[in-house]
């Protein structure tokens, strides 16, 4: 398997496959991605995303759609927990424990 996400200078890279055949970063750099897309904004994907600007007009926050993309995601991992952090603007912390045993933790804004 591979997707794509950007680097820590803006720049496009692969992400694959792990040697030991597990695909946990694909799906976590997947998750990501997803939280910062808004529906029906990918063409292959329209049933995924985070409403975030309808949130700001209406202002409440997207916590319904982020634990709907917990639900989705869920299954790829050992234990995948996304928890608010802060409400202006909306971050969220994304804890997983992947497939091999290791615990990631990173921040996402929305």
């Amino acid at each position: 398997m591979r997707t794509y996400g950007r680097d820590s200078s803006g720049r496009w890279v692969a992400v694959e496959t792990d040697e030991n055949g597990f695909n946990d970063a694909i799906y976590l750099t997947t998750l990501v991605q997803i939280l910062k897309l808004a529906p029906q904004e990918s063409p292959f994907f329209a049933d995924k995303g985070v409403p975030a600007n309808g949130s700001v007009i209406q202002q409440i926050l997207p916590t319904y759609y982020v634990n709907r993309v917990q639900q989705q995601f869920s299954q790829y991992f050992s234990s995948l927990q996304i928890a608010m952090i802060s409400d202006d603007p909306p971050t969220y912390n994304i804890s997983v424990i992947t497939n091999s045993g290791s615990k990631i933790v990173t921040q996402v804004y929305v």
